[in-house]
């Protein structure tokens, strides 16, 4: 297994916040850094659902951003988003336009409208409430946040899925923090890149504990009957204290996924949405070399997902990890 310690908020100024519904099985996080921060984003999945994300590219005006939500109710929960922007302005946070400051706030949404009460999905009051728990603590991880309902190996149908959840880790090589906070509610398994043994995903029917290993089970010819498209995704935040101009935060961002691809399998499909950001904080006034601090960012953004099954707790029907005995 790889090492899964640390947190997003061990970069220094990034806080974290969480809202959670237990009714609803749903949820939403905020990343808030204390100025604001250098941004980008690389969306990789074929059915995403986003908020803000043409501004970050490197061409457009904003350079810099407020905060990033996470959220889950599907495209519903984008809604959440405005209540971020409210307590930021009552803050007098925000890009001046004029006499009105604008706080910049991209977001992306997973689908989690599987258990629960579906009716019930983060809106503006959770967004703010997510902003108000927000703290420089390492958060909580697993079923909470973006991560309450999140679930992991669903190409097989939902009912031979097992539960997913958020995560996150850090790595400090010198005098630069690189971090990742990420929801996993992936199509794919999720897989141990140590040793490519499938850790939570597809179970060989909706009664058992054993994993089928989907990959595996596609390669022999074993085909699900049926695709539900834009169910699924897998999103998450990239933090780091390095100095980074707004082309290298996107580049940041797209090195990141491939610590997704190590292990979850398969990703970036299209009927995942698969969206991570990438922050600069320049915190710790020390240039990055986007090469280093990249391979630092798919390993960190690798044991976070790790770290998400290894918190995540079972559901009615939907086991967890640690309900397999894979995760101890």
């Amino acid at each position: 297994m790889i090492p899964t310690e640390g947190a997003i908020t061990d970069v220094p100024g990034i806080r974290v916040g969480h809202w959670t519904d237990r009714r609803a099985i749903t949820g939403c996080t905020v990343v808030l850094p204390d100025r604001p921060a250098v941004a980008g984003v690389d969306v990789r999945g074929g059915a995403p659902g986003t908020r803000d994300t043409d501004l970050l590219a490197p061409e457009n005006l904003v350079d810099r951003i407020h905060a990033v939500l996470l959220t889950g109710g599907s495209a519903f929960g984008l809604d959440a988003a405005g209540g971020v922007m409210r307590w930021l302005e009552e803050r007098g946070h925000g890009f001046a336009v004029g006499n009105v400051r604008v706080p910049i706030v991209p977001a992306a949404v997973l689908f989690d409208l599987w258990h629960g009460d579906p009716s019930i999905r983060p809106d503006a009051a959770a967004g703010y409430a997510a902003c108000e728990a927000a703290s420089n603590d390492k958060p909580a991880q697993g079923n909470v946040g973006a991560g309450a309902g999140a679930t992991v190996g669903k190409l097989f149908g939902i009912e031979r899925a097992m539960k997913g959840g958020i995560g996150t880790a850090s790595i400090r090589v010198g005098a630069v923090t690189v971090a990742a906070l990420v929801a996993v509610n992936a199509t794919g398994d999720v897989v141990d890149p140590s040793d490519g043994s499938v850790l939570a995903g597809a179970r060989t029917s909706a009664d058992s504990h054993h994993l089928l290993d989907t990959a595996a089970a596609v390669l022999r010819g074993d085909m699900p009957p049926r695709l539900q498209a834009g169910m699924a995704t897998t999103i998450g935040v990239v933090a780091t204290d390095a100095v980074l101009d707004k082309a290298q935060c996107r580049k940041l961002a797209a090195m990141a996924h491939d610590g997704l691809a190590r292990c979850i399998n398969p990703i970036h499909t299209p009927i995942d949405g698969d969206t991570l950001f990438a922050l600069a904080t320049g915190s710790s006034g020390k240039a990055g070399n986007l090469t280093l601090i990249g391979t630092l960012a798919a390993e960190v953004t690798a044991r976070a997902v790790i770290s998400a099954i290894h918190h995540a707790t079972g559901l009615p029907g939907l086991p967890a990890a640690r309900d397999l005995g894979g995760v101890l």
